[in-house]
């Protein structure tokens, strides 16, 4: 593996302790539909939670949360879709992003809520 894969797992692993220490239930990790891939679905009693899990070391250029792009936010929305409707869920949803930097044994968590919206499709 990588390094650039195993501190995105590192990362990932954080992310999700930390989302439990918070009270969250971790429903799934690494979900895919398609290319597109949810890193961590989470719930907690108001919403269902769709978070991208952005790891950098420490001094990297860019913050880790410069990652999450229009572009990556509509695979996100896509992918969150598609899980809602695979599982007919019927809840409130809402996408964060947990930005980790990661600083040799240490490391510190973001967790932006609400990070963003998806975009309305309207069909005709």
């Amino acid at each position: 593996m990588s390094e650039a894969m195993d501190l995105g797992r590192k990362g990932e692993d954080l992310a999700a302790a930390f989302l439990k220490a918070e009270g969250y239930h971790i429903r799934e990790r690494n979900w895919r539909f398609g290319k597109d891939e949810l890193d961590i679905i989470a719930e907690n009693d108001r919403h269902l939670v769709f978070v991208e899990v952005k790891t950098r070391r420490k001094g990297a250029l860019l913050p880790p949360g410069a990652a999450v792009n229009q572009s990556k936010r509509t695979f996100m929305v896509r992918a969150a879709e598609a899980y809602i409707n695979r599982y007919d869920l019927d809840v409130n949803a809402r996408f964060d992003i947990l930005c980790i930097e990661i600083d040799g044994d240490r490391h510190s968590i973001e967790h932006i809520e609400e990070a963003f919206y998806p975009t309305l499709r309207f069909r005709q």
